[in-house]
């Protein structure tokens, strides 16, 4: 018998098969394994195309995206395709997670998250403990009507404002997320001015930057701007729905916020002149053309002024004068410019699960998320307060406690002794007690404790039961704010489901609970960004708290104002 009737008896096989049963056979292969397998005979290929055995793919959407509901709402958007669906979120699976900045120091906290069709990159804000989780908007990724992740909205302060780009490339495994500008006439083209964006001098990419968000600004109407961002429940659907579609309009009005460069106006300036004085050149656009003419004169006539600061704040070789690219050089590259995001593999250094990271690139970096398992199992993002009784939400108007985020990961020592390890990424002080990245405390797994747990019971006069205890070491001034000390103490595993860590000679205590982060988004509250730069990456040293307002009198986090449209 043939390979060719062999692969036809096993298309027979296959098509026999019911609808529900190939869906759920589809469930447990892989995309490409899909692809691969319609790729197999054109019979295959036109059955799982078919409307028919569209179960297949929506089988592979709630992999990632478990609400039916959702997944048929986005397959709607899609016109009605379940591939587009499924090819979105296989292409932005990598950015989901926790993102962080080292700036400002009390933690700079961003988490991607599905939101209608697309990707919703917030903030959450350093605050006090509360039932309502503080965050606000960075930015959003939209699908295009083949699935494609290209449509790129940066979120800035005032309400409804956005700045419209593009996804100039992604890496499948991406770990950092840079906000570049992109020189060329559609998203996903060559990478090369995006590495040509990383070459210019520090100030030149700040103020290319600024320039673009002066120029590409639109505005939601004011019913969209306060509408949500991802669901909530199942009834915001239909909001939602109409709230991607004017935001499509709005990124084609403007182009994707392509603006063309002043090398190529100026070429054309003396033969076009009607084109700057129409009404439908805009005033953002002239001013655009007059911040690029001036950075252009600043670049000449000060370059090697700017370089010698840059090398002197950066040691390193790649920042010599010899490696800076000429601004006019980089906008040579294309007719126009706009902003992006290019998503990058990088080698990155880490120290107990932070990574190290430039001060002089507007970028997110990935923190990894050690999946739980047996033996490791207290792995994940986890909450909590300092002072026992555990801290609860406070009312309104009330002083509570800072809250903190814990990233709990395992390490092995140089004994190959399992650690432990809780990295702090949020803090919700008013002004720092820790630097990002602290180790707020380290367990030894293999070492059970002999303390005793100091407290009988809770703040409800419930008895405390201790299930297991293990030694360890505590944060502690000794060394400076960027190196502390540490002191021994342990890790309480209580009964509840809490964790609890004990500093031996003061009884301080830390007490954790895990999170679904999530969740806690979605039944928190918005409050308004940073200007649109500066929200997506904080590039300034800074160790209070510049995501709120005022300081409470409490001397802790006040309250950051609520999003008004």
């Amino acid at each position: 018998m043939s390979s060719g009737e062999l692969a036809g008896d096993g298309a027979d096989l296959i098509l026999s098969l019911p609808e529900d049963v190939l869906a759920l056979i589809s469930a447990h292969l892989r995309p490409r394994d899909l692809l691969a397998l319609s790729a197999a005979s054109r019979r295959l290929r036109d059955s799982l195309s078919a409307i028919g055995a569209d179960k297949a793919w929506l089988a592979q959407c709630r992999r990632i995206l478990p609400s039916l509901a959702q997944v048929l709402a986005w397959r709607a958007a899609a016109g009605g395709s379940s591939i587009a669906v499924c090819r979105f979120l296989h292409s932005a699976a990598s950015l989901l997670g926790l993102w962080a900045h080292q700036n400002p120091e009390l933690g700079n906290l961003v988490v991607a998250l599905p939101g209608f069709f697309s990707l919703v990159a917030v903030r959450c804000i350093p605050q006090e403990l509360s039932d309502r989780l503080l965050w606000a908007p960075v930015f959003e990724l939209l699908a295009d009507a083949h699935g494609r992740p290209t449509i790129l909205f940066l979120h800035g302060h005032h309400p409804g404002a956005l700045f419209p780009g593009v996804l100039s490339s992604l890496s499948p495994h991406a770990n950092v997320l840079f906000l570049e500008a992109h020189t060329g006439q559609a998203p996903l083209a060559s990478s090369q001015s995006s590495h040509g964006f990383a070459g210019l001098a520090f100030g030149d990419r700040r103020r290319l930057l600024d320039s673009l968000v002066t120029a590409c600004r639109v505005t939601l109407p004011p019913d969209l701007a306060a509408a949500p961002l991802f669901a909530i429940s199942d009834e915001d659907l239909p909001l939602l729905g109409v709230r991607r579609e004017a935001m499509l309009r709005l990124h084609k009005e403007a182009s994707g916020g392509m603006v063309r460069t002043p090398e190529v106006e100026g070429l054309l300036q003396e033969a076009k002149k009607k084109t700057t004085q129409s009404p439908g050149s805009g005033g953002d656009t002239i001013r655009l053309r007059r911040s690029f003419s001036a950075i252009a004169g600043y670049v000449r006539n000060g370059l090697r002024q700017i370089v010698t600061r840059s090398a002197s704040a950066n040691s390193r070789a790649q920042y010599a004068e010899s490696k800076h690219l000429a601004l006019d050089e980089f906008l040579d590259a294309g007719e126009s410019v706009s902003l992006s995001l290019r998503g990058a593999r990088m080698r990155l250094s880490t120290y107990r699960a932070w990574p190290s990271m430039h001060d002089n690139r507007f970028a997110l970096y990935k923190l990894t998320v050690q999946a739980t398992m047996p033996g490791r199992e207290y792995s994940g993002l986890w909450g909590g307060t300092f002072g026992w009784p555990p801290g609860r939400p406070m009312d309104e108007g009330k002083p509570g406690k800072p809250l903190f985020f814990l990233l709990l990961s395992y390490e092995e020592d140089s004994e190959g002794k399992l650690l432990l390890i809780a990295t702090k990424v949020l803090e919700g002080t008013y002004y720092v007690l820790y630097p990002n990245g602290s180790s707020m405390f380290i367990a030894k797994m293999g070492e059970p404790s002999t303390e005793s747990f100091p407290w009988q019971t809770d703040g409800e006069s419930c008895n405390v039961g201790v299930e297991k205890s293990f030694v360890g070491d505590g944060i502690a001034n000794g060394y400076g704010f960027r190196y502390p000390g540490s002191k021994p103490g342990s890790l309480f595993v209580l009964q509840d489901g809490q964790l609890a860590f004990v500093w031996r000679d003061t009884s301080a205590v830390l007490t954790l609970h895990r999170l679904d982060l999530e969740k806690l988004l979605k039944k928190g509250e918005r409050v308004p960004a940073l200007p649109p730069i500066s929200n997506f990456a904080y590039l300034t040293k800074s160790y209070s708290n510049v995501f709120t307002g005022v300081p409470s009198s409490s001397g802790s986090s006040s309250s950051p104002r609520r999003y008004n449209s």
